[in-house]
């Protein structure tokens, strides 16, 4: 027992880099751990006690544990099998099928990414682009919700803008999850994507077995109370006009004769903007009868490089007010026992369309589109003072000074958004831009049914 025994330095190497890995393994990987753990449960109990909706257990489950349940969720089972029969394969390679789908949908939520980056960028973001207005009664709207009710936020999608503005505005209610498509799916905006809370969805895809999937997870995480957010255009619009909304989410959501056991409470949210950083993408792709927008990340990059060196050289302007407000909240229960998911999302397209927001730039769009000359600014303050006592609360309140003020900002930008030429104190639409100037009248072209302009 006590005679000595030579080894090779390499093998006597060898067992030391093993007894490390094991001690790390069993002890200390554990320990290090238990004590990230107990700060991260320390600093979500601090987050909820500030939140107006605490985070869920579910939100804040391990990725592993939420796939592992999803692909043996009955119904996702049963349609394994189905799969396999239908296509003639063994159930496990059904199986692994499933489960793919599931590593692709299910996020890797983190409350530290989410609150202390993800929050953060998406204030530095908007207020450095935008001025934000939102609606008077939006705080009241979220405070009247029963907290045992899983809200749902139900938005027009204008811009890519949307997720980081309605992210930045929600921060103080919940953390939000979003549906995003095929255009996220890039390293390393995936990984912070899937951080956030998001998860990711096939737009095209028609399987049965991926839309069940699908399905089951997102009445999992309503069922668990994540606070979601979901575009029922499906995309962002082409023309400035609500388009009409697709049914995929919303019948997850309403799924049975009384919906789900949990009550979901919708709050339709309206969104606008003085500028729509997309505009001529969007209309374009319009034009082509596409949806094939040509925007690059390196486009993005430069913009965001653009702005940074004009606020250094102290150039930099903002695209005026991007504007967000909460609509009349519908219960899930008992809605569904008279009403069909066609009825509840026309219902919920409705109550956005009657929250929209009106600002400045649409207004005056509304302006140039009616007339074919060119206008002055004291006639655009005229026309737009008549407006503004027509539609109370759903625009900014302004005197009659600082409505005048906001006129000649609305102009400034239009014209350097390129719509507008200016000749002394005249200002006159180019003609070439009527699409664009179509865009965003078009987005408060309900307010005024009595118009008569040309169709777009």
């Amino acid at each position: 027992m006590t005679s000595t025994v030579e080894l090779p330095v390499w093998f006597f190497v060898l067992i030391l880099l093993f007894a490390a890995v094991t001690f790390a393994s069993h002890f200390l990987f554990p320990s290090v751990r238990w004590f990230f753990r107990r700060r991260l449960e320390r600093a979500v109990a601090q987050l909820n006690e500030r939140l107006t909706r605490p985070i869920e257990p579910f939100k804040l489950a391990r990725r592993y544990d939420m796939i592992q349940r999803l692909i043996y969720d009955p119904e996702v089972t049963r349609e394994i099998v189905n799969y396999a029969k239908s296509h003639g394969v063994p159930e496990n390679v059904a199986f692994e099928k499933a489960r793919s789908y599931a590593r692709e949908i299910v996020p890797s939520f983190s409350a530290v990414t989410y609150f202390g980056l993800g929050i953060r960028l998406a204030r530095m973001l908007v207020n450095s682009i935008y001025e934000v207005w939102t609606g008077p009664k939006n705080d009241a709207i979220i405070k009247s919700i029963s907290k045992d009710a899983t809200i749902v936020f139900i938005m027009n999608h204008r811009s890519n803008m949307d997720y980081v503005l309605v992210t930045y505005l929600a921060a103080q209610t919940s953390a939000l999850s979003y549906a995003v498509g095929e255009w996220a799916r890039v390293w390393p905006l995936s990984r912070l994507i899937r951080m956030m809370g998001a998860y990711f969805i096939r737009r095209r895809s028609r399987g049965a077995l991926y839309r069940k999937v699908l399905e089951r997870y997102v009445q999992m995480a309503t069922e668990g109370g994540v606070a979601q957010g979901i575009f029922p255009e499906g995309g962002l619009s082409l023309t400035g006009r609500l388009m009409p909304p697709k049914m995929g989410l919303l019948s997850y959501l309403a799924q049975g004769p009384d919906g789900p056991e949990r009550d979901v409470v919708f709050v339709p949210v309206a969104i606008n903007y003085d500028r729509v950083l997309e505009d001529r993408v969007l209309i374009a792709a319009g034009q082509r009868g596409d949806r094939r927008f040509g925007a690059r990340i390196s486009v993005a990059v430069r913009f965001i490089l653009r702005k940074f060196w004009q606020a250094l050289r102290g150039r930099y302007v903002r695209f005026g007010t991007a504007a967000v407000v909460f609509g009349e909240p519908l219960s899930i229960r008992g809605y569904c026992t008279e009403n069909s998911v066609d009825e509840l999302a026309a219902e919920l397209m409705r109550r956005i369309e009657d929250a929209m927001p009106v600002l400045i730039v649409p207004l005056l769009a509304r302006q140039f589109q009616k007339q074919t000359g060119p206008l002055s600014k004291d006639q655009l303050v005229y026309e737009l003072s008549r407006d503004a006592a027509r539609l109370g609360d759903h625009m900014p309140h302004m005197s009659q000074p600082d409505l005048a003020k906001a006129v000649g900002k609305g102009l400034v930008r239009m014209r350097r958004n390129n719509l507008l030429d200016q000749h002394d104190n005249q200002w006159q639409m180019i003609e070439s831009e009527r699409a664009v100037i179509d865009f965003y009248a078009n987005s408060i072209a309900h307010r005024f049914p009595g118009d008569q302009v040309r169709a777009s």
